[in-house]
């Protein structure tokens, strides 16, 4: 898999989202397997470039590379000046979002609303590919709407406007994440392009990725929702791939620690305040289904500073550790939470 100059290690990309995306959450994914992660998009408002969160989502220091940032607007040439600030501050790939399907997104024209003017979407690629010397692609959906699909147009635009390479969520704006991915969707459209296509949609096992590529033509899969709280997954899918086994479930040792690991750099990158608010979905998500989680998790949300999060989180881990040295979920679990 190439994306201009880059050649990944594998097949296997972490998908942008906002939220989620962070650099202590790209390291760690790239630690766990997977050979590229899309940064959390950046908007192309110049307005909002010296904000603290626009500043956070563009620190990539320490990062393993290639550093691929994401770009969201609606502006070809307010696009085109976001591509050239981010190269200048560390980008070596730049993404452009075409697929959020978020109303604060698609309410200003930008996102996965852009599908619906394609003229516009043509303008914005090429003045971002004019604008920059490293590779661009391209995040998008499959249409605005199930009676507006029009994919196969979007690829091919993208392909005659230099677009690297080209990741397909397989569902439309309207459809966000309900009901199931359009792989035959994302089939024909590897089927009409000569640019690498990046198949993204409901990939959440190790055999969902091995049947996705096999059936989509597709020369990587991009995993999103799956990872949250499991970013050994990539490790788990590479493993599949190699070899056709799948892995035993990780140790609950090797997972504390890890778990610890990304609590720590959540601390050092967002702070005593914030970090501790933004570890909670993190913790939820790595502790869904697990043994006793549910109660755990309400006594954690409870907690306002770092240490005792931390704490807990060892203590929780230190249990099941007791219990069971390998991670064990329950599968009947309907647990609600955040994010």
């Amino acid at each position: 898999m190439r994306i201009g100059p880059h050649t990944l290690k594998n097949r296997l990309i972490v998908a942008p989202m906002a939220g989620v995306t962070d650099r202590p959450f790209r390291m760690l994914c790239k630690k766990m397997g997977a050979a590229m992660a899309v940064s959390e998009m950046i908007t192309s408002n110049k307005s909002l470039w010296a904000t603290a969160k626009t500043l956070r989502r563009a620190d990539h220091a320490g990062e393993v590379e290639p550093i691929s940032v994401q770009i969201a607007g609606s502006d070809p040439q307010q696009m085109a000046e976001a591509a050239r600030i981010n190269v200048e501050q560390g980008a070596q790939i730049i993404d452009i979002n075409m697929g959020c399907p978020a109303k604060k997104v698609c309410n200003v024209a930008a996102g996965s609303a852009l599908l619906r003017d394609e003229a516009l979407v043509g303008r914005i690629l090429e003045a971002v590919v004019r604008a920059v010397e490293v590779p661009v692609t391209l995040k998008t959906r499959t249409g605005w709407s199930p009676e507006h699909r029009n994919a196969l147009r979007v690829a091919k635009l993208a392909e005659d406007c230099g677009i690297a390479a080209l990741a397909l969520h397989g569902r439309t704006r309207e459809d966000m994440y309900r009901g199931d991915a359009e792989y035959d969707t994302i089939r024909a459209v590897k089927a009409s392009i000569g640019i690498p296509l990046i198949a993204n949609g409901d990939i959440d096992t190790p055999l969902k990725a091995q049947q996705v590529l096999q059936y989509t033509g597709a020369d990587a899969v991009m995993i999103g929702r799956a990872a949250q709280g499991r970013p050994w997954i990539f490790r788990e899918i590479q493993h599949f791939l190699d070899t056709g086994e799948l892995l035993p479930p990780p140790q609950v040792s090797e997972i504390s620690q890890i778990m610890l690991e990304h609590l720590d750099d959540l601390y050092g990158f967002y702070g005593e305040y914030s970090g501790c608010r933004i570890a909670r979905k993190h913790i939820a998500w790595y502790t869904k289904g697990l043994r006793g989680s549910n109660e755990f998790r309400q006594a954690m949300y409870q907690l306002e500073d770092t240490g005792a999060q931390r704490q807990a989180v060892a203590g929780y881990f230190d249990q099941l550790a007791a219990q069971s040295e390998r991670l064990e979920y329950d599968s009947l679990s309907q647990e609600s939470l955040p994010g």
